[in-house]
């Protein structure tokens, strides 16, 4: 069987019934009513036919998509975390084995966390003995203690975990200012149970899992994950493709175009990136490492020359990245994080 590179941002599951359930409804029409909020039931009369419509409007996730005989994924949409999308807005991974799974990424909150379980139940009946957070942003961790009470140990780096423990009640009020959640109400995790220094392994039961630390590059040490037999990559926030990457605090440039070249090292695999869809690594060339390059070659000249950091911005042309979405957002949030980086090393 093959499997598609190109995955649809998931629209709300539906499921029709009476006299006419081949009838094709017009999926707008059919998000304007999820948009409700709630599970309701439509008479589409002037169909002239009598058929009911359920839509489960209530749920985050869409059903997750097989991207190969193993691995599914949740696809996200781009754009912030807000009360519309309840913080999905990114990818998230789940990897079945003959005897276990493991999940890659634990979600942006617990409700979250909960749904990704439902959903997995529907593909397979086996344990979620793994769940492996990628880096230490908060939509890759703030599930964890959902996995953790359903028996799964939770995996990620030494320096994300130290990362994890130092921001996890800054990230917890940003959850709930952008969600617009009580104070309070989102719960920290506890520290993850495996913390890794080195390359590691997970088997699952006929599927293995390498786990790879390549160096700082979104953040401090992320994790890349080759499900082996199926020969796809989790490349996590190290890849972006279809909008702008964010540069931030505890990340590196420099490093993470070095990240970027060790992926190579893969081949023909299947990547599934943070953000955007899943494909070969030259799709995530230009939207990833190019712009990359730029940001930082170009505040190493500035620097060279001795211009401050306003001007460098100003003098920064990013506009062949301006098809990218957040553009508007992010371009000059990075170039002030990369003017930022370049002058810390400067001084070492």
């Amino acid at each position: 069987m093959s499997y598609p590179l190109s995955y649809p941002i998931a629209d709300k599951q539906i499921s029709a019934v009476g006299r006419n359930d081949k009838t094709v409804f017009d999926q707008r029409f059919l998000r304007a009513i999820s948009s409700l909020g709630v599970t309701r039931q439509l008479l589409l009369s002037t169909l002239g036919v009598s058929c009911l419509i359920t839509v489960n409007a209530a749920d985050i996730l869409p059903a997750p998509t097989q991207v190969s005989p193993h691995v599914y994924a949740w696809i996200g949409p781009h754009g912030p975390a807000n009360t519309s999308n309840r913080g999905y807005r990114m990818n998230m991974v789940f990897v079945v084995g003959k005897e276990a799974v493991a999940v890659i990424e634990t979600g942006y909150t617990e409700a979250m966390a909960k749904e990704m379980i439902t959903k997995i139940k529907t593909i397979t009946k086996k344990p979620i003995k793994f769940a492996i957070n990628s880096n230490s942003q908060p939509d890759r961790f703030l599930g964890n203690e959902v996995f953790r009470r359903h028996g799964a140990a939770i995996i990620t780096s030494s320096a994300e975990a130290q990362r994890m423990a130092e921001m996890a009640g800054m990230f917890a009020a940003g959850v709930e200012s952008a969600l617009k959640l009580p104070a309070g109400s989102v719960n920290i995790p506890n520290a993850p149970t495996r913390v890794i220094t080195a390359n590691d392994t997970v088997e699952l039961g006929g599927v293995t899992l390498k786990l790879y630390q390549f160096g700082a590059a979104h953040t401090p040490s992320p994790l890349v994950v080759e499900v082996v037999q199926d020969k796809v990559v989790y490349g996590g926030d190290i890849l972006y493709s279809g909008r702008l990457l964010a540069t931030i605090d505890g990340g590196n440039v420099q490093s993470w175009i070095k990240v970027f070249d060790e992926l190579r090292r893969f081949g023909d695999a299947t990547f599934v990136p943070g953000h955007g869809n899943p494909g070969k690594l030259t799709a995530f060339e230009f939207p990833t490492r190019d712009y990359l390059v730029l940001l930082h070659s170009h505040m190493q000249k500035m620097l060279a020359e001795n211009i401050d950091m306003i001007d460098a911005i100003d003098r920064l042309d990013q506009s062949r990245f301006a098809g990218l979405e957040n553009y508007d957002e992010l371009a000059r949030r990075n170039a002030h994080t990369v003017y930022r980086e370049a002058e810390l090393a400067s001084f070492k």
